[in-house]
């Protein structure tokens, strides 16, 4: 993954030797941290007040004390850990070669020079890497969720069970923009972790972290619920969704896509991320929800994609920066909700009657103050659902009913061959630049930025650096083109930034 505002540690590896680590850090402290504070209320004459010998009595806003309603955490990790393996991921590497081992330089391809400047570093050369993180058993016949960052480009993948036992696993799909993926072993009846529901989780409520921080197996640490619906700008993909929850459960490299569970040993998020300023645990993690897993989970079982519902608005939370920066000219005096500032032409919330300067209050009755909400609540639908979205309308509340699209403006669901060009294509992909547009001549295009291993455009012997132009004879000058195809793919054509022009027939 590449590094975004803030810095993740994707995965640790280490050449050639078992037991590496796969974790995403987030490397700079969240705004508005600082010391502890004392807690201690003090009167006039600055001494503690209503304290004394006696035995404190709970405030007049407790509820009674009752021993057998508080958790006893032992059920919970005995029970959980037998699911939570361990996940080696072997990747292969290049190295040496001059330039090319080192990515693509377009310096030398525009000036027609060979890759590594013609100054003979040969070939370059492969290697194995293997890393490690954690995983969970959701199935008796082997179905195992974890972090796409975990298997990303993957060559091979082994899983070891709680009980010592080891498998090869092969990839049923990914979701990057989740960070999540689905992989399987050949089993029967294992170990498995119950779903539970994310949404009821509570601020205070007490959670286990279970994977394999450090190659050290079926490590269980505990916490708490800090906060939910944390958005930290890490997931490096052109539309992100990150609700996470957040704990302060110790989590490690190894961690990455191991168990959250509740005291009662269900399933409630994947631990994802940490907080750290050294990449391992010093303050607090972060778990996708279980509500956006099992929908993830669901749709690549079924579907082999996943079906991504779009509601078409732009929108900012209306938080005191908002209210300091536009709240004057939009005559927006409070904090809460968020602003509409565009609809997309021909989407589901323009079908429904949104209009710019709308500000959405909730959905499905759930308060929308942080765009995180909005985005989850998003995510677990698919295309066709319907969802109720209020709003603020010039003083004046509303609801209206929501039927949501897929990203290219249909209600149906997407199949591999029918999913957005984008992600059928297996690469990562930018806005060509004014300066390259001119010196090759083109009205515009997108540019492959990187290719995955075993997509389509690898597959297909298409090379980074290469700009786009057209697909199926269809012209793409743009990113919004690319994202409204939807149609299986046959043919690419385009243009190296040396000016040869190539047409790629797509191998299925």
């Amino acid at each position: 993954m590449k590094k975004t505002a803030l810095t993740i540690l994707g995965t640790v590896v280490i050449a050639a030797a078992a037991g590496g680590f796969a974790a995403l850090s987030v490397n700079k402290y969240l705004a508005g941290e600082g010391s502890a504070h004392s807690v201690f209320s003090l009167n006039d004459n600055n001494t503690a007040s209503n304290w004394g010998d006696a035995t404190p009595t709970a405030g007049n806003h407790f509820t009674a004390y009752q021993a057998e309603q508080y958790p006893d955490l032992t059920y919970a990790a005995e029970n959980a850990v037998k699911a939570v393996v361990n996940i080696e991921s072997v990747r292969e590497v290049q190295y040496g070669g001059g330039s090319r081992g080192y990515g693509y330089d377009p310096f030398y391809e525009f000036f027609g020079i060979p890759y590594g400047g013609g100054r003979g570093y040969g070939e370059p050369q492969t290697r194995e890497q293997k890393a490690g993180g954690s995983g969970v058993i959701i199935s008796p016949d082997g179905y195992i969720v974890t972090n796409n960052h975990v298997i990303e480009d993957a060559t091979k993948l082994k899983v070891k069970l709680n009980d010592g036992r080891l498998f090869d696993a092969k990839l049923i799909g990914t979701d990057p923009t989740t960070d999540v993926a689905l992989i399987k072993i050949e089993g029967e009846d294992l170990p498995t972790l119950p779903f539970g529901n994310s949404d009821d989780l509570r601020l205070g409520e007490w959670v286990l972290a279970i994977g394999s921080p450090f190659n050290l197996q079926s490590t269980i640490t505990a916490g708490i619920v800090s906060a939910k619906a944390r958005q930290l700008g890490v997931i490096a993909e052109e539309a992100p969704i990150e609700s996470f929850i957040q704990t302060d459960a110790a989590v490690n490299p190894g961690n990455s896509g191991g168990a959250l569970v509740n005291t009662r040993g269900e399933l409630v998020g994947i631990n994802t991320v940490i907080k750290s300023s050294t990449g391992s645990y010093i303050g607090y993690s972060f778990a996708v929800p279980e509500t956006i897993v099992r929908k993830v989970v669901m749709d690549l079982k079924e579907y082999g994609v996943v079906q991504r519902a779009m509601l078409g608005v732009r929108y900012r939370a209306i938080d005191d920066q908002f209210i300091e920066e536009q709240g004057e000219e939009l005559g927006i005096k409070k904090t809460g909700g968020l602003y509409v500032f565009q609809v997309e032409e021909g989407s589901a919330a323009e079908e429904a009657g949104l209009r710019k300067g709308d500000i959405i209050t909730a959905i499905d009755g759930t308060p929308t103050n942080d765009a995180s909400v909005l985005l989850e609540k998003i995510a677990q639908k698919r295309p066709n659902d319907k969802v109720k979205i209020s709003f603020d309308r010039n003083g004046s509340d509303k609801k209206v009913d929501v039927v949501l699209k897929n990203r290219v403006g249909k209600a149906e669901p997407v199949t591999r061959d029918t999913m957005d060009v984008a992600e059928a294509l297996g690469g990562k992909f930018a806005e060509v630049g004014d300066r390259l547009r001119q010196n090759l001549e083109i009205r515009g295009g997108v540019q492959v930025v990187s290719v995955k291993r075993d997509g389509l455009l690898a597959r297909s012997g298409v090379k980074e650096g290469f700009v786009i132009t057209y697909i199926n004879d269809k012209l793409v000058t743009s990113m919004s083109d690319l994202q409204r195809m939807s149609d299986g793919i046959e043919t690419i054509d385009g243009v190296y930034p040396n000016g040869q022009a190539v047409r790629y027939v797509i191998v299925k």
